[in-house]
């Protein structure tokens, strides 16, 4: 195995964090911006107001990317057990 595909394998892995990652904390950002802003145009200032929406949201979101997420997982890893058997079984 080269650098060139270690450094692959290194890219590949940022790539599968960012896209597993992405979907929920995507829509923690959505709802905590806008339960900020609710809270600043009512002025209700209560740390734990948005908890529950942004719990809510990340399972949502979950549920829907979850298929998704689980296909790139598995891409990944099929990726990665290929290699290693190229390597060891040579």
């Amino acid at each position: 195995m080269t650098e060139a595909d270690v450094a692959a394998l290194m890219r590949d892995a940022m790539l599968v964090t960012v896209k597993l990652g992405g979907p929920p904390l995507l829509a923690a950002l959505v709802v905590g911006l806008l339960m900020s802003l609710f809270q600043a145009v009512t002025q209700i200032n209560e740390a734990t107001l948005a908890f529950v929406p942004k719990v809510m949201a990340i399972g949502v979101a979950l549920m829907l990317a979850g298929s998704f997420m689980f296909a790139v997982l598995a891409d990944y890893t099929r990726t990665l057990v290929d290699r290693m058997a190229e390597l060891g079984g040579g």
